[in-house]
């Protein structure tokens, strides 16, 4: 695994109880500004992995280790700490419905200001204007006094990426982002995501079922199946055979969907020359 790597994960193992392991020996190691997209059947493993890293599901055993800190060895505040620098997009938004977006964004400093300030809706002037400017970068200006239960899907899944990113993290978890979504808006929410990443050099881990998106957008993709790693590279190296062995006998070879004029621009998608750093 890569010397440069800013999150490393070793011999994780996670076990429900009695239950198959949900995971069996991971090792990854991921690079700073590196996009990877984790793709596998339902039950392959991908949701746990993203949660094991922020400590949301405990690992059974293994080590995790981020900008050299191992987390699995860190409790209350130190976990609090080590979690600020670690942002989640949940595939269902996570948003609070009867908070406005703006009130929704500058969650995203909880982990700074404590609960009472923000309880009390007393954010700093500085955070208030990152979020403002966190609106404007994700297309929402127009809506930050607007209820959050007014939104559409693709419009909560922004403010969920604003959220995130108004966190400051070095990393972005990503849980499913496109899975409620319809296609264009799907695309759009994923060169978002793409976007932002290169824009602050953050590394990512999205889980997405969606091939040809992960392929599209992602600098890695790490195939999942019963728990297991049974693929790591790059996106122009998964060949017809390798999505066979990650998701069992398919026909691969429909054609690419067009994309829709309107839905382009923007940084471009991955290509062969984007990937950071080794492979684990």
């Amino acid at each position: 695994m890569s010397d440069t790597a800013m999150l490393r994960l070793e011999g994780v193992q996670k076990r429900y109880g009695r239950d198959e392991p949900a995971l069996i020996d991971i090792d990854l190691a991921l690079p700073r500004g590196q996009v990877m997209a984790l793709i596998g059947p339902s039950g392959a493993g991908k949701s746990t992995l993203i949660r094991c890293v922020n400590r949301l599901v405990e690992p059974t055993q293994g080590e995790i280790r981020l900008e050299g800190v191992a987390l699995t060895r860190l409790h209350g505040a130190e976990l609090r700490r080590a979690r600020r620098s670690m942002a989640m997009i949940f595939q269902e938004y996570a948003l609070v419905d009867r908070l406005t977006v703006m009130e929704n964004v500058l969650s995203g400093r909880l982990g700074y200001v404590g609960f009472w300030r923000s309880f009390l809706r007393r954010y700093p002037s500085a955070d208030i204007e990152t979020a403002l400017h966190m609106l404007d970068r994700v297309g929402m200006p127009h809506a930050m006094d607007k209820r959050a239960d007014a939104l559409s899907g693709g419009q909560r899944q922004r403010v969920g990426i604003a959220r995130a990113l108004l966190q400051s993290p070095s990393l972005l978890l990503v849980d499913e982002p496109t899975a409620s979504l319809d296609p264009r808006t799907s695309r759009q929410i994923m060169r978002l995501i793409r976007e932002l990443c290169v824009e602050r050099g953050l590394a990512a881990i999205i889980n997405i079922h969606d091939v040809a998106l992960a392929e599209r957008f992602a600098d890695r993709i790490v195939g999942l199946r019963d728990g297991r790693i049974v693929f790591d590279g790059r996106p122009d190296t998964l060949t017809p055979s390798v999505l066979t062995t990650i998701y069992g006998e398919e026909e691969w070879s429909t054609e690419p969907e067009p994309a829709d004029d309107a839905d382009e621009g923007g940084v471009s998608p991955a290509t062969p020359m984007a990937v950071h750093g080794g492979m684990s």
